[in-house]
C-alpha cells in the first residue's frame, strides 16, 4: 500500500530484493517525490485536518472517511489522513483506496511490510482506534507466569492446536533485547510469535545467557542482577506481554546496532559488519532477512537485506556459539540512490537500527536433500550464502549443488576467486558464471536467464533424487525463471523464491 520512490530499495537495476511482489508503478506528477514529501511533512501545513489533535476513533467513524479527499486508514492501530499522500504515493491512488476507511494492515504487509510508515505518515496521525488491549484476566495468574510458572493458557492452547508434538526451536528462535529497565523475549514457533516483555524490578547486568533445549523445546534465559537483592516478582507486564499472535501480525522490533567494519568486494559493493549490542541475543536464521534503518533528512528510511556470512570459509565451520554478536551484509552501492550512499557514508562506530528477522524459507526444506540448485543474479547472491554453507556442512545426503550466477561484466561477480576455490575444494560443489554484456576475452557462457540454459544445467543426480532450485534476483528474472522452472516439469514444491 504505502511505497517509496523509484530512487530508493529496489533500484531500476537492483538485484537484492526480498519483498517485491511485481507491482508496477504509476508515474508520478512533477513536484511529488519523496523529498517532496518530506519537505511537506516539514512546512507544518496541517494534514490531518484536525489542527494538531489527536482522537480516540471508532470503527464507525473510520469507515465515513473513505473518498479520496476524505481517507483514513487503520494500519497496527493508528489511523492516519492518507489524502494528501494520494499524489505521492508511488503505486497510485487506487492502490491506497483499497483500504479507505478500514484496517489496511493486512494489506500493507502484502505489499511492503518493510516501509516504515510510522516516520512516512506521523504528519498524518490522526489518533488510535477505540480498541483495549487484552489485560490478564487474573493478576495471580500474571504473577506465575513472570516467576516463570507458565499457566495453561492462550498460548499453550494454541501451541497444541498448531503442534501436537515438541515445538521445533533452536537458538535462531529466541530474540531477546534488554533496554534501560525493559526486558523482551521473543520466541517465533512456526507462523507465531510469543512474547514476554516485562519492565523489570531491578537492575540487571548487560549480558546474559540463551540456552534452548531442541528436542523439547525448552528455552532458559540467564539473566545476572547488578545488587544481591531478593526479587519479589521479575517486574510488571507492558504491552503485548505473554501473547501468541500471528507471526505476520507482529511490528518490526529494532535495535541499534554498530558498524564496525566495511571493505571493498567489487566495484560497486560492500561488505558491512555490524556488532549486535550486549544486551541483544539475535541470531538470523538461513534464508531470512532482517530490515536496516536510517534517519535520511530528518525521516526514518528503512531497507530490506540478507545477512551474509564473512566469507564462503567462515560459517558453520565451527559450532555456532551464542555470544555470536556481528552481522554481516552485502550491499550494492547505487551512488544517485537515497538509501545506499548514506549508509556507505557511515563511519566506523555509527549505529543503524536492525530488525528482527523475517522471510519464508524453512530450512527443513534442505533435509535428505540430493540436488540443490542456486539461480542468483547480482547481489541475488546474498540468501545464497548461507544456504549454500548449511548444505554442503550439514546435508550428509547431498550428492552436488550447482550456482548458476547471472552478472552484466565480470567485474561485478562477488566472491568470485571464493567460489572457485569452493569448487575446487569440495567436489559436490559446482559454480557457473553467465555475463549478459562481458569483455571480448570472455570464454564462459553469455546472456539471460532462458529454458535453454536451464535445460542444460539444472541435471538431476537421478530420475528420483530430491531436488530444491532457490532463486533471488530482480523481480522480472524470478518471474521469468520460475515460469521456465515449471514448463521444464520442476514441482512448486521443488521451487523456492526470494521474493515475497
Amino acid at each position: 500500500m504505502l511505497n517509496v520512490p523509484s530512487q530508493s530499495f529496489p533500484g531500476p537495476s537492483s538485484q537484492q530484493r526480498v519483498a517485491s511482489g511485481g507491482r508496477s508503478k504509476v508515474p508520478l506528477k512533477q513536484g511529488r517525490s519523496l523529498m517532496d514529501w518530506i519537505r511537506l511533512t516539514k512546512s507544518g501545513k496541517d494534514l490531518t485536518g484536525l489542527k494538531g489533535r489527536l482522537i480516540e476513533v471508532t470503527e464507525e467513524e473510520l469507515k465515513k472517511h473513505n473518498k479520496k479527499d476524505d481517507c483514513w486508514i487503520c494500519i497496527r492501530g493508528f489511523v492516519y489522513n492518507v489524502s494528501p499522500y494520494m499524489e505521492y504515493h508511488p503505486g497510485g491512488e487506487d492502490e491506497l483506496m483499497r483500504a479507505a476507511g478500514s484496517d489496511g494492515t493486512d494489506l500493507f504487509d502484502q505489499v511492503h511490510r518493510w516501509v516504515n510508515y510510522e516516520s512516512m505518515l506521523k504528519e498524518c496521525l490522526v489518533g488510535r482506534m477505540a480498541m483495549k488491549p487484552a489485560l490478564p484476566k487474573d493478576y495471580h495468574e500474571e504473577k506465575k507466569v513472570l516467576n516463570g510458572m507458565l499457566p495453561q493458557s492462550q498460548v499453550t492452547d494454541t501451541l497444541a492446536k498448531e503442534s501436537p508434538s515438541s515445538p521445533d526451536i533452536n537458538l535462531d528462535s529466541v530474540i531477546v533485547d534488554h533496554r534501560d529497565d525493559s526486558f523482551r523475549a521473543e520466541t517465533v514457533i512456526k507462523d507465531y510469535s510469543y512474547l514476554v516483555h516485562v519492565a523489570l524490578s531491578h537492575e540487571i547486568q548487560e549480558d546474559f545467557s540463551v540456552l534452548v533445549v531442541e528436542n523439547v523445546g525448552k528455552i532458559e534465559i540467564v539473566l545476572k542482577k547488578k545488587e544481591n537483592t531478593s526479587w519479589k516478582r521479575l517486574g510488571h507486564p507492558q504491552e503485548n506481554h505473554n501473547s501468541i499472535i500471528p507471526k505476520k501480525d507482529t511490528g518490526l522490533f529494532y535495535r541499534k546496532c554498530q558498524l564496525v567494519s566495511k571493505e571493498d568486494v567489487t566495484h560497486d559493493t560492500k561488505l558491512f559488519c555490524l556488532m549486535l549490542p550486549l544486551s541483544t541475543h539475535l541470531q538470523v536464521p538461513v534464508g531470512q532477512h532482517v530490515y536496516l534503518k536510517l534517519p535520511i533528512t530528518g525521516t526514518e528510511i528503512v531497507k530490506p537485506y540478507t545477512p551474509v556470512s564473512h566469507s564462503l570459509f567462515s560459517e558453520f565451520k565451527e559450532p555456532v556459539l551464542p555470544n555470536n554478536i556481528y552481522i554481516y551484509f552485502l550491499i550494492k552501492i547505487y551512488p544517485a540512490g537515497f538509501f545506499t550512499p548514506e549508509l556507505d557514508h557511515l563511519q566506523i562506530g555509527d549505529y543503524v537500527s536492525v530488525s528482527n528477522p523475517e522471510g519464508n524459507f524453512i530450512i527443513s526444506q534442505l533435509q535428505e536433500l540430493e540436488d540443490l540448485f542456486l539461480l542468483a543474479a547480482g547481489t541475488g547472491f546474498t540468501p545464497m550464502v548461507k544456504v549454500l554453507n548449511y548444505a554442503l556442512t550439514n546435508i550428509p545426503s547431498l550428492r552436488k549443488v550447482k550456482l548458476m550466477f547471472f552478472n552484466k561484466t565480470e567485474d561485478d561477480i562477488i566472491w568470485r576467486s571464493q567460489l572457485e576455490k569452493l569448487a575446487f575444494k569440495d567436489k559436490r560443489f559446482e559454480v557457473e558464471f553467465v555475463l549478459s554484456a562481458p569483455h571480448s576475452e570472455w570464454s564462459g557462457k553469455q546472456g539471460y536467464i532462458s529454458p535453454a540454459l536451464l535445460s542444460e544445467y539444472l541435471k538431476r543426480s537421478s530420475d528420483a533424487s530430491k531436488v530444491l532450485i532457490c532463486l533471488c534476483g530482480p523481480t522480472p528474472f524470478t518471474e521469468q525463471g520460475v515460469k521456465m522452472l515449471h514448463d521444464l516439469n520442476f514441482s512448486k514444491d521443488e521451487i523456492h523464491s526470494f521474493t515475497a
